[in-house]
Parts: structure tokens; sequence; C-alpha cells
């Protein structure tokens, strides 16, 4: 307990992060993959797609589609890709690194998951931009977000971080709606991609931080006083003997 009590007051900050930015996310994540996986996903799925259907409007129309083709892959691909030649312009190697493997892990995350769960898109209505690929998770939704949190994280420990705080929680929630509005997601699968991003993008952090190092640092130290600890209780003789 002690060892245990020491590591908290030394790291508090990263293992909260750890819990509220890796492990929960993933939870989140494969706690949907499951209800999918047995034909379920989320108890109002159907009826929030049918609510914003019901009040469907022109202007709504022309929103949603705009922003169904500027997180396409194409208008997805031009948008990371010019902040990623941005980093790199700026000779950002190690942001560079960090938000291409963020930007383009999240993709494969999601082509993965969707071969692996072959979940059918709603068919309530004829959708505006009709798709036949799978629908979990949401693939615009799990961009957005992929691309918000590592413009988050990259700016963190600058004056800009609220702003990226806003422009990029703004960006994948706006997306996620346009997915729902135009009828090719349930929630869940636009859940799922805000999560799995997070998640996926949080991981990467936690690599890239040296925090992360310095408590790997810690376990190596702390381990032979741990492991002595385990020998001498092991060794020592019990009351019954």
């Amino acid at each position: 307990m002690f060892v245990i009590r020491a590591v908290w007051q030394r790291h508090r900050p990263l293992l909260l992060g750890l819990f509220m930015g890796l492990v929960l996310p993933w939870f989140l994540f494969v706690r949907l993959a499951r209800e999918v996986w047995e034909g379920e996903g989320l108890p109002g799925d159907r009826g929030i797609l049918e609510f914003l259907h019901a009040h469907a409007s022109p202007a709504q129309d022309a929103v949603a589609l705009a922003l169904s083709r500027l997180g396409g892959p194409v208008g997805g691909s031009v948008l990371a890709g010019s902040i990623a030649l941005g980093l790199w312009l700026a000779a950002q190697r190690r942001a560079f690194g960090f938000f291409s493997l963020a930007v383009v892990g999240a993709e494969l995350l999601n082509a993965a998951a969707k071969m692996l769960l072959a979940r059918p898109r709603p068919d309530l209505w004829v959708s505006l931009t009709p798709l036949t690929s799978y629908s979990f998770p949401s693939g615009h939704s799990m961009a957005a977000a992929a691309l918000a949190a590592a413009g988050i994280v990259l700016l963190w420990g600058t004056r800009g971080r609220w702003v990226a705080v806003g422009l990029g929680s703004a960006w994948a929630l706006s997306m996620g709606w346009s997915r729902l509005y135009l009828g090719v997601h349930y929630p869940s699968d636009v859940l799922a991609g805000w999560v799995g991003s997070v998640g996926w993008v949080w991981g990467l952090h936690v690599l890239y931080a040296k925090q992360f190092g310095e408590l790997r640092a810690t376990w190596g130290a702390i381990g032979p006083y741990w492991r002595g600890s385990a020998v001498q209780a092991l060794a020592r003789p019990s009351a019954s003997e």
C-alpha cells in the first residue's frame, strides 16, 4: 500500500489522465462494440435519428451536406495533410510524427472495426448521401475527433489551448451531428468514433510524453523493493506453523 500511495502522490495528474483519456474511452468503445456485436446498440439509436429527421429543413440539409464533404475522405485528407505539412515545414518533427500517427492510426482502427463488426447502415429513410459500406464506428466522427484531440494535445501548453478545445470540440460535434442528421449512422456509431479516437490519441500522447518515462523510472526504482517485500512475506513463517 505504501508503494501504491507513493506512486499515486507523485504521478496523480498522469494517472488521472490515463484513466480519463485512455482507460475510460476504450472501456466505452469496447462496451459499444459488444452491444453492436450482439445486435442491439444504444436504446435510443433509432429514436434520435427519427427525431432529427422529423425536424429536418433545407437549411440543415445544406449544412449537413457541406460538413459531410469537408469531413469526407478528400476534405479530411486535405485538412489533415495541410496541418501535417505545416508541422513539417516548421521543423516540428516530433509533433509531425505524433499528429500523423494520430490521424492515420484512427483511420486504420476505423477500417478494422468496420470489417470486424460489419454493422449495416441505418435504413429508416432515403438519405441525401446514401452509403453501402459498414456503419460502426463512424469514420467521419472518428477522423474529426482524432484531428481535434491531436490538435488539443499539441497546443495544450500554449496560449491557444482553449481555442483548440473550442474549435476541436465544435468540429467533432458538428461532424457527428451531420452523420446522424443524414441518417447514415446510428448514435452509437458516432459515440464509438469519438471515444475510440480519444483513446487512441491519448494513448499516443502517453507514449510521447516525458511524464510517461518518469512513471516507468519510478516503477523501475521501486521494483526491487516490491519484489524484496514479496519474497520476505513468502519466507516469513505463518502463525500456524
